[in-house]
């Protein structure tokens, strides 16, 4: 028996030292003193690209039911962000970096308390501003524009649109930062359409996909149909 053992220990150690050597063939050199293990755990790609399907399905799925036909989801790589607008623009075969655009959630911080929701569009809470990346957001346009959609009833000073906290973006979208997109909303959140990517041509423009990793390209009019966004130029 103690032979048998010190047979199947030999054998073992054989077989260590072969995984050990094909590993120094094969992996990066470790230049730590820490030595390498013989196994490390790896990500679930999987598993996120399934969760990527998923999300890509379930939107599609909003489109088509609201008679949007002309869109396309492209899969970006993780580093998308660290890359110039030009690049971007390369890998989703966009028209121009101006057809690049991002949705970004506004609070109005100086809305009354018993203003804390969105299901009054004209005085919201919250509001979702679509703007290029080329451009520089203004806030104060959009002050200007809700003000007088609301014929000057509420004071001016009771609107100041700011950037919403990212955990409150996510809470009311459902989706996390880069990722948010106008369709599928957790919550009915008005939609700001800046006018410029309404000029843009050809009509089609980038937004985020629901998920960092995918990008949705839209027929700006079938956007406005679907979404029904206010309109009016809100960046320089």
């Amino acid at each position: 028996m103690e032979a048998e053992l010190a047979e199947l220990e030999q054998v073992q150690t054989v077989i260590l030292q072969r995984i050990h050597n094909l590993e120094r063939r094969v992996l990066p050199c470790n230049t730590s003193s820490t030595p390498l293990p013989l196994s490390s755990p790896t990500p679930n790609h999987d598993s996120d690209e399934r969760f990527v399907d998923d999300v890509e399905a379930r939107l599609s799925s909003i489109l088509r039911s609201n008679a949007v036909d002309d869109f396309v989801f492209k899969r970006v790589p993780s580093d998308y962000y660290e890359w110039s607008l030009e690049t971007r623009r390369e890998v989703l075969s966009a028209s121009s970096v101006d057809h690049l655009c991002k949705s970004i959630v506004l609070v109005n911080t100086q809305a009354p308390s018993n203003v804390t929701d969105c299901s009054d569009r004209n005085y919201s809470k919250y509001y979702i501003v679509v703007v290029q990346y080329t451009a520089r957001f203004n806030a104060e346009t959009v002050k200007n524009y809700l003000y007088a959609l609301n014929d000057g009833k509420i004071a001016k000073k009771k609107f100041n649109l700011r950037l919403a906290p990212e955990e409150t973006s996510a809470k009311l979208t459902g989706y996390e930062h880069n990722a948010v997109t106008c369709i599928g909303l957790k919550t009915d959140i008005p939609v700001i359409l800046d006018e410029a990517i309404v000029r843009l041509s050809p009509d089609f423009f980038w937004l985020g996909g629901g998920d960092v990793d995918l990008k949705l390209g839209i027929r700006t009019s079938e956007f406005i149909n679907f979404v029904k966004p206010f309109i009016f130029s809100c960046s320089s």
